[in-house]
């Protein structure tokens, strides 16, 4: 199968920092690629690589998704929560890249925009602003919001972390489900259980070098397991979800 996303020999630098050297390797599409490697190992960096936001210093990036195709969940912090966004008006933003930012959105659109909240359990918070959500909910709208853009590419940086088990499960099952439908998924995660669900393949990042490897490999009782894995932040109990 033609890869989506290819890797050759890429170096990025995070200021005059070395992040990460000569990382290679194809993404393909419907597969899910884990990220993973000890804090400070250069997974978001390379996010921000491929995204084009860092430009290599050496090797390149080739992508063969339109730019409007391709979307990025950042890490929850990096969303302004005082912008007065509707959780409905966050979702169907996806709309954007195809339509623009004047042009009005269509019943069309509109009805698969209540399709995809429903999906993911917001139906009842569609006119809820953005800063009155629990994090979990926060990002089943980002989510959504990529729905609604009917991305080939989605990069996600730890989605998971901080939020209740059953957005965890929720969102769990509908990117496997957006992978059966074509769309590759690079997604940086820190739980080995949620690894183990969701992901095809690896690319453990370490000492500024990439190594391509699979879930089962990278088993709990190894010493690496224990770096990769023993300090991620632990999701949120149903208790503790809105």
């Amino acid at each position: 199968m033609k890869p989506v996303l290819t890797l050759e020999s890429l170096s990025l630098a995070q200021g005059d920092r070395l992040v990460l050297e000569n990382v290679d390797g194809e993404f393909t599409s419907g597969s899910i690629t884990a990220l993973v490697g000890p804090n400070g190992a250069g997974k978001s960096t390379l996010v921000q690589g491929i995204m084009g936001v860092l430009k290599p210093i050496r090797g390149r990036v080739h992508c063969a998704v339109p730019n409007a195709r391709r979307a990025w969940l950042p890490q929850q912090l990096a969303l302004d929560l005082s912008f007065p966004m509707s959780v409905e008006e966050l979702v169907m933003s996806g709309c954007w890249p195809t339509h623009g930012s004047f042009r009005r959105y269509g019943g069309t659109e509109y009805r698969r925009g209540q399709a995809i909240m429903h999906r993911l359990g917001l139906q009842a918070f569609e006119h809820r602003p953005l800063g009155e959500l629990s994090g979990g909910q926060r990002q089943r709208a980002l989510l959504g919001r990529t729905l609604m853009q009917e991305a080939q590419l989605l990069l996600l940086d730890e989605p998971f972390a901080n939020v209740d088990a059953a957005t965890v499960d929720i969102l769990i099952d509908v990117l496997r489900d957006m992978a059966r439908e074509g769309v590759s998924i690079i997604i940086v995660l820190h739980d080995h259980e949620q690894l183990m669900r969701l992901a095809d393949r690896v690319l453990l990042l370490d000492r500024g070098h990439g190594t391509w490897t699979t879930p089962a490999a990278l088993g709990t009782a190894s010493p690496t397991a224990g770096a990769l894995f023993s300090t991620a932040p632990a999701s949120m109990t149903g208790e503790q979800a809105s």
